[in-house]
Formats: C-alpha cells, sequence, structure tokens
C-alpha cells in the first residue's frame, strides 16, 4: 500500500482548476421600415429596453436615418427574448418592424 492515501475529494476539481467564460453578447438591432411609426418604435424601446424618452428618441431617429439602430448588447437568451418580444408586439398592432440579433 501506498504511504499516499488518496482521499475521497481528491478526484475533484478545485475552483483554481475550472476556467469560468464570460458568455458571447449580442446585438440588439432595429431596422427600418417605411410603415412603423415612430412613436411606436420610442414606445417599443422605453417597454422593452427600459429607455428613457430622449434615448429611444436617439435610437428611432438612427434607425430612420442609417436604417438600423443598436438597441443594446445582452447576453444571447434575453437578446433572443428582447427580439421576440418586439417582434411580436410590432406584428400585434400590425407594423413590420424587424427586430434581429448579431454577435457582439
Amino acid at each position: 500500500m501506498s504511504s499516499e492515501a488518496q482521499t475521497p475529494d481528491s478526484d475533484l476539481l478545485t475552483d483554481s482548476d475550472q476556467q469560468v467564460q464570460e458568455p458571447h453578447l449580442y446585438k440588439v438591432i432595429l431596422l427600418n421600415d417605411d410603415f412603423t411609426p415612430m412613436d411606436f418604435v420610442v414606445k417599443l424601446l422605453v417597454d422593452v429596453f427600459r429607455k428613457s424618452t430622449a434615448e429611444a428618441t436617439r435610437i428611432m431617429l438612427n434607425v430612420h436615418q442609417q436604417g438600423r439602430g443598436l438597441c443594446g448588447i445582452f447576453p444571447f437568451d434575453i437578446a433572443e427574448t428582447k427580439v421576440a418580444l418586439v417582434n411580436q408586439h410590432a406584428r400585434g398592432s400590425g407594423y413590420p418592424l424587424k427586430c434581429t440579433l448579431e454577435r457582439a
């Protein structure tokens, strides 16, 4: 028998053995269309993304003038949920507004 006794916990990883990775982040982007009213876009940004009215207006103007606007950067599951909420609200209100995500 060996002089080194092996404890039951010796095969377990310690905190220093584990490598923690930050989750990948995703940009949530609104895309311009010619039919969705600007005030509807501002309301969505306030309600879904918790933006102030001033910040929501700035993002809406980016969408209108540049064709797209950054709503926020989130982990995948949060980004995916926000995209789904925006698209659901837009369709439910009869607007073709599109919201997408892309890896940051």
